[in-house]
């Protein structure tokens, strides 16, 4: 090693054999030895290593971690005594608290001489538990001295002295510069300095020394309530209604998504530039489906992580339906749930942060990256666990305390989101029916056991049992009184159209909808034995002659393909044919007198024909009526990421897969290390802050799977650079073949690397 500059130069130099080798070690070493033990205080020496060791610790134990350094144990052993002094609660400390901070090297030594490390100061900051630096002159008085000058305190001093004990200790004043004896002072600070109760740091800011805050706590370092973990009231339920009621919020957001998909199918939205979808196209969709833009949001979210649907390949990108998308709407109601709660549960994304800003200011949309958070899946593991632990059908009464509970179980853990995270869960996991009445549906924890088979049979158990029959009513409308049977829900959608959608589906028969069916192979019979056998109420006579006059005059003029035709026994009705406006434009000529040919596709001239105000009908080479509506764009769908087994987020949890990651990220340093050196080829007039020139770098490195340099600012405007191998270019994204994703619009620069 002495032959490498530094310890970074000798690591690049191992073999990747080696490197894998000394990561396993790391792994191997993630979790401590017994305690008492010197290679533990080595191990916890780091403020790094000490920081995400405290990231899993309760309140209770932070509070024992602050309480032993304002003890002092980073420089010398505290005896257990002194500890349960400033707490004041033993019996309120949670019972191995201490053998807990021991196993992790947070404390160590035995009950007479506890000690922390060094680098919890640096954690903590200067002021653990809020308190100040220690007064020497206070520290070397009698005791009782504190006590004494506080009685003396007038009720504006006492006032401040209270303020600075909650903590922080310090305050900023520009009495901090006075300098005056007792008699002489006017101001409470000037007072407080003069008693000897506050230290002067500068001649601006003040400080509470250690001694007058303990005593203002009573001599407690933490308050009372934090040594015990806050109660979470529940309401007790059946388990039974509890599923109930979370199925039919899992019914709803069912036919949310098939109604997202087929919509999609006909008229998919636009990707943005720097990708996700558009504010204008989200309450578009919102208006559509009649639901909240927040609804929306996990709507899409769930179809995009489920893979169904994607952003094409084309110049103008758009979000289209996958091939997924007809075999999942073709599943079972449970089937399809468990695809869209599969997905939920690993999603690594945030729905609940579109709408809000990001560091620039900017509103985040859905399917962005900027809703991008890896740590999201154990976020929502970590809050239905807590409802896992609940005895069956207990729910939480308010979605607050169980923020409070899982705020004081890790305080340190989530940053800024935590909060929002909990509360996000508990409302998306409402609209999957993983909980219900605040409590976690059989389902749902048959889901979080990753037991897939078991969660489906509850879901398929918990829904609404199909129905086999429909009410007709004489308003030629067809009420669904429940959720049809597959096979009747196609056969009444295909002759009815969707007038209100829910737990009770209107329906209605038109003319249009009549001959719909007809146009896909229906015959009148057909749909007679449809409403006769299906509808508990009697048809009206309207509806049958209904029926009736649209098949009559529907399928008298034929079509077929040669590049089309048209066909008929009644030679006046295609001679009237070839007398309309529609004839000329089609281009339409006989070459029998009852066969007309035409240049044009068969689904251009029947529409034309049909606003000519003629009723055609489409015919296969065996005479039978063919379908042509359009199916709406489908387009192949991406392999989805392999579902994680360890969301836990814990330290040093690497797998072979993560090693290999980690090799080819350092990798990845070196060469981007050494291209920064001269071995980068730039294009003409790439690289540079040439948009299209950068563009056509990057297409053309994606073309020929050749290696780039990337500059890339992050999110919270930090500039890195990257060597990656591009595989796409679209949609906003470059996508390398590491299966990282990168915004176009967050790369300022980029060149060829040299081979």
């Amino acid at each position: 090693m002495a032959a490498h500059s530094s310890l970074a130069d000798w690591l690049r130099s191992l073999p990747d054999d080696a490197l894998a080798a000394l990561l396993r070690a790391r792994r191997d070493l993630a979790t401590p030895p017994p305690a008492n033990s010197d290679v533990l205080a080595t191990r916890a020496g780091t403020a790094g290593s000490v920081a995400r060791a405290c990231e899993d610790l309760d309140s209770a134990a932070l509070a024992v971690l602050e309480t032993l350094l304002v003890a002092g144990a980073d420089t010398e052993p505290v005896p257990a005594d002194r500890l349960a002094t400033l707490l004041a609660s033993p019996p309120a400390l949670p019972p191995g608290t201490l053998d807990r901070l021991r196993s992790l090297a947070l404390v160590w030594g035995d009950d007479d001489a506890l000690a922390v490390p060094a680098a919890a100061r640096d954690v903590f900051g200067p002021f653990p538990a809020g308190l100040g630096a220690s007064s020497p002159q206070l520290a070397a008085a009698e005791p009782g001295t504190v006590a004494a000058r506080l009685d003396d305190l007038g009720d504006d001093e006492r006032a401040l002295v209270s303020t600075l004990s909650a903590g922080p200790p310090i305050g900023r004043t520009r009495d901090a510069a006075t300098t005056a004896s007792l008699e002489t002072a006017t101001t409470p600070v000037a007072k407080l300095l003069a008693r000897g109760l506050l230290l002067r740091r500068d001649e601006q800011t003040v400080e509470l020394p250690r001694e007058v805050g303990l005593a203002l706590r009573g001599g407690v370092v933490p308050a009372p309530d934090v040594l015990t973990e806050p109660e979470l009231p529940t309401s007790p339920h059946p388990q039974s209604t509890v599923d109930a009621a979370a199925a039919g919020e899992a019914a709803e957001l069912l036919r949310l998504a098939e109604a997202l998909l087929r919509a999609w199918s006909e008229q998919p939205p636009p990707v943005l530039k720097a990708g996700g979808l558009g504010v204008r196209e989200l309450r578009r969709l919102a208006r559509e489906l009649d639901l909240d833009e927040r609804t929306a949001t996990l709507v899409v979210e769930l179809v995009a992580g489920a893979g169904l649907v994607a952003s094409d390949d084309d110049p103008a990108s758009a979000w289209v339906p996958t091939t997924l998308t007809d075999s999942w709407l073709s599943s079972p109601p449970s089937g399809r749930w468990l695809t869209l709660a599969t997905a939920w549960l690993d999603l690594p994304r945030m729905p609940g942060l579109a709408g809000a800003r990001d560091a620039r200011d900017k509103v985040i949309v859905p399917l962005s990256e900027e809703a991008r958070r890896p740590l999201a899946p154990s976020v929502r593991r970590r809050v239905l666990g807590v409802l896992a632990d609940l005895p069956g059908g207990c729910g939480v009464k308010s979605v607050d305390e169980l923020v409070a509970l899982l705020a004081w179980r890790a305080p340190r853990k989530g940053g800024r989101l935590r909060d929002q995270g909990v509360r996000d869960t508990v409302a998306e996991a409402g609209a999957l029916g993983i909980v219900g009445l605040g409590a976690l549906t059989t389902a749902g924890g048959a889901l979080l056991d990753d037991d897939p088979h078991g969660a489906a049979a509850a879901m398929a158990q918990a829904l609404p049992q199909p129905v086999d029959h429909v009410l007709v009513q004489a308003d030629h409308t067809v009420v669904a009184p429940g959720p049809l049977e597959p096979d009747l829900a196609r056969q009444i959608e295909a002759v009815a159209d969707v007038e209100s959608a829910g737990h009770a589906t209107m329906y209605r028969v038109s003319e249009t909808s009549v001959r719909r069916a007809l146009d896909a192979g229906r015959t009148a019979d057909e749909l007679h034995e449809l409403f006769r056998a299906r509808s508990r109420t009697p048809v009206p006579q309207s509806l049958s002659y209904l029926v009736d006059d649209v098949a009559r005059r529907h399928g008298r003029l034929r079509g077929g393909v040669a590049a089309s035709f048209l066909r008929c026994d009644d030679e006046v009705l295609l001679t009237e044919v070839l007398g309309t406006q529609a004839a000329s434009e089609l281009e339409l000529r006989r070459i029998a007198p009852t066969v007309l040919v035409c240049p044009y596709p068969l689904a251009e001239v029947l529409d034309a024909l049909r606003g000519a105000g003629f009723a055609p009908a489409a015919e296969g080479p065996d005479g039978r009526v063919l379908d042509l509506r359009p199916r709406g764009r489908r387009i192949a769908a991406r392999g989805r990421p392999a579902r994680r087994t360890d969301v836990t987020g814990r330290a040093g949890a690497l797998g072979d897969e993560q090693l290999r990651a980690v090799l080819a990220h350092v990798r990845a340093g070196d060469r981007a290390a050494r291209s920064r050196k001269g071995s980068v080829v730039r294009l003409p007039g790439g690289g540079g802050a040439d948009t299209s020139a950068t563009m056509a770098l990057l297409s053309r490195a994606a073309t020929e799977r050749r290696e780039v340099w990337i500059g890339f600012v992050d999110s919270h405007g930090t500039a890195t650079q990257r060597v990656v191998t591009p595989v796409r270019v679209g949609a906003g994204l470059l996508e390398s073949t590491a299966g990282e994703r990168y915004p176009l619009h967050r790369i300022t620069s980029a060149a060829l690397v040299e081979d």
